[in-house]
């Protein structure tokens, strides 16, 4: 099949307008990630049980479930309760929900790291528990997990495409849109393909610097 450069041209409006809705859903997204995943993580080192075991069973649901189906659920079931919203939001909440779950994990191996002396060290200087998370716990198990959060970005970034079936138009959204308005797939597809490369590729290549400079 003969390669047109003039359908790449006539597809390149779509495709910043694609590359906009998907960069808008990856930073959303991951900010959510991050800061739900933390709430997880937190929760999960509660002194009682009735803390603990309700947000395990919400989170390991959440993990065990397709991200597919829990679109469908949010986008397609919520409404017959009442609950509607815009598919950018719902694209947004569904990633975010469905990767804090993974974050979660990270941030309870990287706790888990800080070394006890850390946490006997803010005994003895008689820090509340507040000042002890905030000053001295934190600080030092986010830095140990910036480099697998990173890779979590990455991942949601790939994942991204997969709002399309709830009609959200980031990059292949607005792929399929051109492809059925002008007959032609392969230029298309082939761009869009390339520019999740010249994304996630420097992005690894930088989260592995990162995480030769963190681990020194």
């Amino acid at each position: 099949m003969k390669w047109d450069w003039n359908a790449v041209s006539d597809f390149m409006p779509y495709f910043w307008d694609g590359l906009k809705v998907t960069l808008q859903i990856l930073l959303l997204g991951s900010l959510m990630s991050f800061v739900l995943g933390l709430v997880w993580a937190l929760l999960m080192r509660a002194p009682t049980r009735w803390v603990r075991w309700p947000v395990g069973v919400v989170t390991e649901f959440v993990r065990d479930t397709p991200l597919l189906v829990q679109l469908f659920f949010l986008f397609y079931v919520l409404p017959e309760w009442g609950l509607t919203f815009s598919a950018l939001t719902t694209g947004v909440f569904a990633i975010g929900l469905h990767y804090s779950t993974y974050t979660m994990q990270v941030y309870r191996a990287g706790i888990e790291a800080v070394p006890v002396g850390q946490w006997e060290a803010a005994t003895a200087l008689n820090l509340s528990v507040r000042r002890t998370w905030t000053a001295v716990i934190l600080p030092q198990a986010i830095r140990r997990v910036i480099p697998a959060l990173g890779n979590y970005v990455i991942a949601m970034l790939k994942d991204t495409p997969i709002l399309m079936v709830i009609t959200v138009l980031e990059l292949m959204g607005r792929a399929r849109l051109f492809s059925q308005d002008h007959y032609q797939f392969t230029e298309p597809i082939t761009v869009i393909g390339v520019a999740f490369v010249l994304i996630s590729y420097p992005a690894s290549l930088l989260i592995r610097a990162l995480e030769r400079r963190l681990v020194r």
